[in-house]
């Protein structure tokens, strides 16, 4: 067993954490000496260590905890499905209502038409099975050879093997041995970064979509089968497409037969102002992927919705074969189906729409105003109650910091010491993507507080005469 750093006592919370627990994106060696902080409670947009120190969650959890952290009602929908059927699968025909009633709330609230819903347990289990579901129809095509994936370069689809390949971030990549063969990445649509000298977002979207294009004809038409897309790229840096993008791309891959999917799982259920990001943002997809706010996070369920017309391969297919050899023991576990139902209702009875209508626009405007010409402050973007400050060593060029100075992971620090859980994401981008239940006045407090610590952070850096990257 590791021994305990000296400021936790050998039986504390934080010790045994250290001896016994591996952390998802974590700094192993690092996580031994500092510790974790132990998040004890909940309520409403604020947790609590178990030291007692009070937080703001600038980021729902990880994007996710949509109506905070004390919901009585998904707590009460729990017991209550506990109660009366706490396990039953979906294998083989069977089925329970809480997974009946949950696949029609969605198909009712999809932003395009689509057919049948496939139940997962995560964001990166449901976009697993959206690939294995894009391969098993193009053999019901008869297109064998039609099965590459195309992602984006600081696209987030998930860490399992496929979706791990699928997503475009050099962390998720190094060392796991991905992506496996066959997923290729297009080039990310962000305008402040990308742009040529004096283009336009029309004309860099246009230009996207021409390599786009590019791509599928050097890899052969034929072979292409899909492409993946947050409407707002999320864990990637929050970016926002520049204006036409959307419809651009999509010519694109209609004039090659290559399915369009839909990755929900951040943009979904009022995150950027509409029920779902492909309202917002324009998309039209074949597949559409969702989880985290689907039950508020609560408990995990995720879910795969596909339209007609690939549900029609999916069916000749498994007809053929005689089932369809996919699936989880837990999809469409009944207990976090029940959740995801009160859930849904909940932002019904909420007007959720109209509430972002008046949190999103002053998040927004609060972030600009207060940060958009600080000092270390480049760009200040989202939409919705989804946003984000990138933090750069020179406004002119847009040059980013020196990796190895993890101004970021110092920002992170910073803004847990005046009371706010935090998220920066590779390229020092501060995420904002708080409990959708969040009020201006704690948007506001929010604000005060990481306005706080990135005065700190400036002090700081302007003390180390911390170097520009060219």
């Amino acid at each position: 067993m590791t021994p305990p750093p000296p400021s936790f006592g050998a039986n504390s919370a934080a010790a045994r954490d250290i001896a016994n627990v591996i952390h998802p994106y974590t700094d192993l060696v690092a996580h031994q000496e500092i510790g974790p902080i132990v998040i004890e409670r909940g309520k409403g947009v604020r947790v609590w260590d178990d030291t007692g120190k009070e937080y703001i969650e600038s980021v729902a959890g990880l994007w996710c905890a949509s109506l905070g952290f004390d919901n009585e009602r998904l707590a009460q929908a729990a017991l209550t499905q506990m109660r009366k059927l706490p396990f039953y699968h979906s294998f083989t025909a069977k089925s329970h209502e809480p997974a009946i009633d949950l696949a029609e709330m969605l198909i009712a609230r999809a932003p395009v038409p689509m057919s049948k819903v496939f139940f997962a347990n995560s964001g990166s289990e449901a976009n697993d099975t959206a690939i294995k579901m894009v391969w098993y129809f193009n053999n019901a095509l008869g297109r064998p050879t039609k099965k590459k994936i195309i992602g984006r370069i600081k696209g987030y689809h998930g860490i399992t093997l496929a979706a791990a390949s699928l997503t475009g971030l050099p962390a998720n990549h190094k060392a796991f041995d991905v992506p496996l063969p066959g997923f290729i990445h297009t080039m990310t649509p962000h305008h402040y970064h990308g742009a040529l000298p004096g283009e336009s977002e029309e004309d860099f979207a246009t230009r996207c979509a021409d390599e786009l294009e590019k791509l599928i004809l050097k890899e052969g038409p034929d072979t292409v089968a899909a492409m993946w897309a947050e409407p707002v790229m999320g864990a990637g840096g929050v970016i926002v497409p520049p204006r036409t993008y959307y419809e651009k791309i999509q010519a694109v891959l209609k004039k090659y037969d290559v399915l369009f999917v839909a990755d929900e799982v951040i943009c979904g259920f009022w995150r950027t102002g509409n029920y779902w990001g492909s309202q917002t943002l324009g998309l039209k997809p074949d597949i559409l992927t969702c989880a985290k706010a689907l039950s508020s996070s609560y408990l995990p369920i995720s879910a795969v919705m596909v339209n007609e017309r690939v549900f029609q391969g999916l069916a000749k297919q498994s007809h053929e074969i005689g089932t369809f050899g996919h699936g989880y023991t837990y999809s469409g576990h009944p207990v976090p189906a029940a959740v995801a139902i009160e859930t849904l209702k909940i932002y019904d009875e909420m007007d959720m729409g109209a509430h972002i209508a008046s949190v999103g626009p002053h998040m927004q405007s609060e972030l600009k105003r207060r940060f958009a010409d600080h000092p270390l402050v480049g760009e200040v973007r989202g939409v919705g109650l989804v946003a984000a400050c990138e933090l750069v060593a020179n406004k002119e060029t847009h040059a980013n910091f020196d990796p190895a100075a993890k101004v970021g992971a110092r920002l992170t620090k910073l803004c847990e010491a005046n009371g706010v859980i935090a998220r920066t994401l590779p390229g020092d981008v501060l995420a904002f993507s708080p409990p959708l239940i969040i009020s201006k006045a704690e948007i506001d407090e929010m604000l005060d507080r990481v306005s706080k610590a990135l005065d700190e952070l400036t002090v700081q850096l302007r003390r180390e005469q911390i170097a520009v990257v060219s």
